[in-house]
């Protein structure tokens, strides 16, 4: 008798839920805008990507997943501002649809499944971008409370992370172990 995993019914209802919900307007347009600051203390804190980003000043980068859109364009400085424009010059959209299978992906340290469009160069600085910078969140939670309670918090997270990048591996090679064993067949 098959049974269904607790996890995948969770993804169901997760991903009904996501669809049935739709924010207010400007609940997602402050969202937004605070993400777009988030981002932006990011990369003052590497001056290679801001230089980088610099040399793409003017471009139109547009990020897509489900009904969800931000539109980004570097600045001179080598940082982001959100634009209302139409047409892109690079287009990445997220084809996970489950907000689950991306968070997964993300534990496990791989990208998430992405569809590019647009200018290849722009593209290319944009992958540096994802896969060189960094938030040293020990160094800000060490500014706000001292260096040894930031360092004290962010072992207890590294170990948090850990474990749930351990299990999170291991639920997904399990599922993979059960998808490769080939299906008994019924006596008759």
């Amino acid at each position: 008798m098959a049974t269904q995993s607790p996890f995948s019914l969770a993804a169901q209802a997760l991903q009904q839920f996501g669809a049935s919900l739709t924010p207010p307007t400007w609940v997602m347009d402050e969202t937004l805008n605070r993400v777009v600051l988030f981002v932006n203390h990011v990369l003052m804190q590497e001056p290679e990507a801001m230089r980088r980003l610099a040399r793409q000043k003017g471009q139109r980068i547009e990020l897509q997943w489900q009904r969800f859109t931000l539109q980004l364009s570097p600045t001179p400085a080598g940082l982001f501002e959100r634009l209302q424009s139409d047409g892109f010059d690079l287009r990445l959209t997220a084809t996970d649809e489950s907000p689950l299978d991306i968070a997964t992906a993300l534990l496990r340290g791989d990208k998430p499944s992405v569809r590019v469009e647009g200018d290849v160069q722009l593209a290319a600085e944009v992958n540096w971008l994802i896969d060189h910078v960094r938030w040293d969140a020990e160094e800000d939670l060490a500014r706000l409370i001292g260096d040894a309670p930031a360092h004290t918090l962010a072992q207890w997270a590294r170990h948090a992370m850990a474990a749930l990048k351990s299990f999170t591996t291991q639920k997904f090679n399990a599922q993979r172990q059960a998808s490769d064993e080939p299906t008994p067949k019924a006596n008759s």
